[in-house]
């Protein structure tokens, strides 16, 4: 080869030499960046100079021309994002369903052995105490006295499990934001990924991380499938439909329920719009809707993926009450999925079995209801129950005497006996009878249970998303031993680049300053 030639041969070297170094440096430089994937150096030769070719030879006899700096590519496994991205997708739906039923210990107190519990012990004393001494106008007190607790305490559980809904609704709200929000950013990064590399020399692996960091968030909230095309672009779809697609970003709209407030996530390129007589666009949004939440929970069928999915089934449609357990069919189609909504229609029927039943019995001997409606027109619910303003003012009225004078003690023991009468069962789906305090007890148990199960749920999926991550890492995580390995390769490649070009150059004024003299 010429000598002029060989520079070029050495200038490739260089030149690969100092890229290598430059990505090795970069790798260095974001060894704690998260989501950002080690980029490896790819090494080719330059295409061959034929110099003559022979039948009679082995091979043709050829000059090489110096090494190529092929291409910068990340290092990372589609395998395990994709069962990385599916894993803590179904983590974080248990995470919320195990955050709603340690919301619910807590306002029910049972932890604690105070609260509600306490309120119900209380009233219970105060009935066995009245059928020991019904004609005690101390008795009477205490009766109203503890019965105010317990509608009392009834009242701040269930509005509290009315507030964690509403609550989990403004989560629902805030959700569908982000993600919209990560589907704008997704396109963005899409497009400025087919700009870079349209030539064909560059690729955008940075770029590349932050998309797919992006993913890694929104597959948490929703279950994704993804797809890139050859020339980069990364098409996305939430629960079988389409959410990123050739430039267009499908936004998911919320419509608010005219009567309860509780919004709806749908697909707005599918719902029909209207504005109504105020003036305000609204949708048709059934057939619509981004989740089925009638469909069967299991991670067979991957249909307990998503915080999204998981906060619209524990916040349900409606605040539940005791109405809700009427209908076995009903309960199965709307309710029993649903954390809150089942808890709020159990709980309710106990408040309502409980106060509905002691007015029956006190009304049979003709004396002043316990109990009484807030409103008329609503169902003797829990938020509509309240203790009988007078007799707040005069226990006395519930003196429990007969016409004739005698103290009224069948009527007394009857209502006792009604906290052990063992008829009432948590829900349509439960064979098992109790009385007031099974029930109850069998109500905390079912909430510590299901605490119990989701948390398990949780841990275990926390160790595989764990488990996974560190997959992940091995593969596409920087080593910082590995990358300074890598630096000296480099440095010495190049510095070898660096004494060739020197003894060509050498060589050439050798021959010049002979050949000048």
């Amino acid at each position: 080869m010429p000598l002029m030639g060989s520079l070029y041969v050495g200038t490739s070297g260089l030149q690969t030499s100092q890229n290598a170094l430059n990505t090795t440096a970069h790798n260095m430089s974001n060894l704690d960046t998260k989501g950002y994937v080690r980029q490896q150096v790819l090494l080719g030769t330059r295409e061959y100079n034929t110099l003559s070719v022979s039948a009679s030879a082995i091979s043709n006899k050829q000059i090489g021309l110096g090494v190529v700096y092929s291409a910068t590519r990340e290092v990372r496994s589609q395998f395990l994002d994709l069962r990385y991205r599916r894993e803590s997708g179904r983590s974080s739906f248990y995470e919320v369903s195990a955050n709603a039923l340690d919301e619910i210990q807590d306002l029910i107190g049972e932890m604690d052995k105070v609260s509600f519990a306490e309120a119900y012990d209380g009233l219970c004393t105060a009935v066995e105490e009245l059928a020991k001494y019904p004609e005690d106008t101390v008795n009477h007190g205490l009766l109203v006295q503890k019965a105010s607790v317990f509608i009392e305490r009834a009242n701040a559980v269930y509005q509290g499990l009315m507030d964690y809904q509403d609550d989990l609704n403004l989560e629902v709200a805030n959700m569908v934001k982000t993600i919209n929000d990560y589907g704008e950013q997704i396109n963005e990064i899409n497009n400025q990924i087919m700009n870079i590399e349209v030539g064909g020399t560059e690729h955008a692996n940075d770029l590349r991380d932050t998309r797919n960091l992006l993913l890694d968030e929104l597959a948490q909230m929703v279950n994704i499938d993804t797809k890139e095309d050859v020339d980069g672009y990364l098409t996305v779809k939430i629960e079988g439909n389409d959410f990123i697609k050739r430039g267009l970003v499908y936004e998911i709209g919320i419509q608010a329920d005219v009567n309860t407030g509780y919004y709806t996530p749908f697909w707005v390129s599918n719902a029909q719009s209207y504005v109504n007589a105020d003036g305000v666009t609204l949708y048709h949004i059934e057939g619509s809707e981004v989740f089925n939440l009638h469909e069967k929970i299991s991670s067979d069928l991957n249909t307990d993926i998503g915080s999204l999915k998981a906060t619209l089934l524990a916040r349900g449609d409606h605040h539940a009450t005791y109405k809700d357990l009427e209908d076995v069919d009903a309960y199965n189609r709307d309710i029993a999925q649903s954390l809150m909504m089942n808890v709020e229609a159990e709980f309710d029927q106990l408040v309502h079995c409980i106060t509905s039943k002691m007015n029956e019995i006190i009304g049979e001997g003709g004396y002043p209801a316990l109990f009484q409606k807030v409103s008329e027109s609503d169902l003797w619910t829990t938020g509509n129950i309240m203790l009988n303003p007078d007799l707040v003012k005069e226990s006395a009225l519930l003196k429990f005497i007969k016409d004739d004078n005698s103290v009224d003690y069948e009527l007394t023991q009857k209502l006792q006996d009604a906290f052990k009468e063992e008829i009432y069962s948590l829900n349509p789906n439960v064979a098992t009878v109790a009385n007031f305090v099974g029930y109850y007890s069998n109500l905390v148990d079912q909430i510590g249970n299901n605490g119990s199960i989701y948390n398990d749920l949780v841990q275990y999926q926390q160790l595989t998303v764990t488990e996974t991550e560190n997959a992940r890492q091995q593969i596409m995580g920087v080593s910082s031993d590995e990358e300074l390995t890598n630096m000296v390769k480099f440095q010495n490649a190049f510095n070898a680049s660096s004494r060739y070009i020197n003894v060509v150059d050498e060589m050439l004024e050798h021959i010049i300053n002979t050949l000048g003299m």
